[in-house]
């Protein structure tokens, strides 16, 4: 179910019935997406940050801001005060857009598993 105007589902109420594997397969690239523009939106401040805190070529932002946002760490060596605090406060920010993608790719699965499980639920205890 999709409310107008808006990008991300809104989940069906559990009294409603399981969608159609078609509409959930759609969900889950609606979901997707909007994952992966979350990650293009992180990944281009890491490289706005590197490139006008620290002074980094923007092929050396992008690694750096990639590195960090993937949980490897930093690459090349930071100079200034403000660009190791940029790094950590971008280190910070890494590790809850990760939350928040996993959050954003798993919701859909786990909200039809519990919907399933509901509806399983309902249809033992009607006489």
């Amino acid at each position: 179910m999709k409310k107008k105007g808006t990008i991300l589902p809104v989940f069906e109420h559990r009294s409603q019935p399981l969608i159609p594997l078609g509409v959930f397969i759609e969900r889950l690239f609606r979901s997707a997406a909007a994952a992966m523009f979350v990650v293009a939106a992180a990944l281009s401040a890491g490289m706005f940050g590197y490139h006008f805190i620290e002074g980094l070529p923007w092929v050396d932002a992008f690694l750096n801001a990639s590195m960090i946002l993937g949980g490897m760490g930093p690459v090349n060596e930071l100079h200034s005060t403000a660009g190791k605090v940029f790094a950590g406060g971008y280190a910070l920010f890494s590790g809850i857009i990760f939350i928040l993608v996993v959050g954003m790719l798993f919701a859909p699965v786990f909200h039809r598993f519990l919907h399933r499980f509901h509806l399983e639920e309902q249809r033992s205890k009607k006489p």
